[in-house]
């Protein structure tokens, strides 16, 4: 019999799927974008609030998969009294919940701002991820569609902020009300039509992916893919479907051509004219504040979810990327909201107006990145204090420094591996790409001086220099300065390196 004792198995690290881990590039990227947005919401008078990572299941409402399987399309767990708690869906539903339950407390019109992670139970795939950050302003309390040509207002100078040019984006404008009223004209009102109406929106909803050509295809028997899989159409006839397309085709080059364009369509029903008339009160608002140039009215904008009631608007990006598979595709939506007046609603049994609008963090650092308009803010690396004594009194000397580093406003470490080894710490120093190292042997501080190594200049001088009268004539890589002198001298070979960078930059 063995007796010997089987061996713990060793815990195997893997990242679950449709999650990330995030670099501190990629933070300080989303760090300085949302900063930037943040900058033009509070601006515009918006003021953050936070809500938590979890909310009641039925708090999130029927705009979730079937309430019966709660962890269908969410993440969910049972509380300890047996009630269903969801991570949230996305920033507007707790938005709802949190307005309802201390809507006796709060200012209405209620203006906010939020940043947060939202997460979503489905398969992941290529740039689909189970967690992902949204950006959301809301103000909840105002009927007025002036409310809502703020926010497509507020998405242009966001936009702009973010150093996007005026022409690589649009910001386009629809009323669910209108697609509604004209639905019902082509006789696909009532609740009894609620799923082939759902299915004539989403066809189109891929005017971008399809063109007009393809839509016309699912509006009406199919439409077959480049590999020859079949998607069903909605089976509408063709003076239906002429209808639909001719809605679709009225986007023109101004808000009031637009708004001539469709007038016909919209006229004779109660439903679609109201939604035609919120339209034209936001083009005379845009056109008064001199938004025609980046904010178009486009009856083409459909936006998935079923609460919006009204105004549905969309920021897109129209420069053109590189895909995965070597195309050059137009880059596409970026973010998207519009008018729920209804959401609130729920919680109270009496009508509370909203508008929001939303961010796809992720997917618009993407594209920020595409242009070259992140990372752009330097970050440089720490000076690295280098440990030659490790008695208490050299560790204090060397925390010391480090500390008056620190409070110079300098970013500064203490090094703390187990090398003793003095080349082996100037080799973390480089590695870690920091710029000075600081030197202090019992030698110098005997003498009550401080060695500064130019880690920079010492290896440019290593790699280019190949005779003594170079090197004397070059940048001198190692200095001796007396301890008091050490902030200033290190802030000085700083700037000198600052100023190389540019030159560089410069292509000087």
């Amino acid at each position: 019999m063995n007796d010997k004792k089987k061996k713990p198995q060793k815990l195997r690290a893997r990242l679950p799927r449709g999650f990330v881990d995030r670099s501190a590039a990629d933070i300080r990227a989303v760090d300085e974008m949302t900063g930037k947005i943040r900058e033009v919401y509070e601006r515009y008078g918006f003021d953050p609030v936070e809500t938590p990572l979890f909310e009641y299941t039925d708090a999130l409402g029927k705009f979730l998969p079937d309430a019966d399987r709660p962890n269908e399309g969410v993440f969910s767990l049972q509380d300890d009294d047996e009630q269903w708690m969801s991570a949230r869906y996305d920033l507007t539903a707790p938005l709802a919940r949190h307005v309802a339950e201390n809507f006796n407390d709060i200012q209405l019109p209620y203006r906010t701002y939020r940043a947060g992670y939202v997460f979503r139970n489905e398969k992941p795939g290529p740039g689909r991820f189970r967690q992902f950050m949204q950006f959301d302003a809301d103000t909840v309390g105002a009927a007025g569609v002036q409310a809502d040509a703020e926010m497509c207002m507020m998405m242009a100078d966001t936009m702009e902020a973010l150093g996007i040019a005026r022409g690589d984006y649009v910001i386009r404008v629809n009323n669910r009300k209108l697609l509604d009223g004209v639905l019902e004209i082509i006789g696909l009102g009532g609740d009894e039509n609620i799923d082939r109406r759902l299915s004539v929106l989403r066809a189109m909803d891929k005017l971008d992916k399809f063109g007009i050509e393809g839509v016309r295809l699912l509006l009406g028997p199919g439409r077959k893919d480049e590999s020859g899989d079949f998607t069903k159409g909605t089976g509408l006839d063709a003076p239906r479907v002429d209808r639909i397309v001719e809605l679709l085709e009225a986007t023109k080059d101004s808000p009031q051509a637009t708004l001539d364009a469709i007038s016909a369509l919209a006229g004779g029903n109660a439903t679609a004219e109201q939604g035609f008339n919120e339209l034209d009160a936001i083009a005379s608002l845009i056109i008064a504040a001199g938004y025609t140039d980046r904010i178009f009215i486009a009856p083409s904008v459909v936006r998935g979810l079923e609460y919006y009631t009204g105004p549905v608007f969309e920021a897109e990006l129209t420069f053109a990327v590189t895909n995965e598979k070597g195309e050059k595709v137009v880059f596409g939506s970026v973010g998207g909201g519009g008018r729920y007046d209804g959401l609130v609603s729920r919680f109270m049994g009496q009508p509370v107006p909203a508008t929001g609008f939303s961010i796809g963090v992720s997917r618009l650092m993407t594209a920020l990145k595409n242009l070259g308009k992140l990372g752009m803010e330097e970050v440089i690396a720490p000076v690295v204090v280098c440990v030659m004594d490790r008695d208490t009194e050299s560790l204090g000397k060397y925390q010391q420094f480090t500390q008056q580093l620190r409070h110079a406003g300098i970013r500064a470490e203490m090094y703390q591996g187990n090398k003793k080894n003095f080349g082996d710490q100037l080799k973390y120093a480089d590695r870690r790409g920091s710029p000075l190292a600081i030197i202090q042997g019992g030698d110098e501080r005997a003498q009550g001086v401080v060695q500064i190594k130019d880690l920079i200049e010492g290896k440019r001088l290593s790699g280019e220099i190949e005779d003594n009268v170079a090197w004397r004539e070059a940048r001198v890589a190692q200095v001796s300065v007396p301890e008091a002198d050490l902030v200033a001298k290190v802030r000085e070979m700083l700037a000198a390196q600052a100023e190389d960078r540019a030159r560089v930059n410069r292509g000087a």
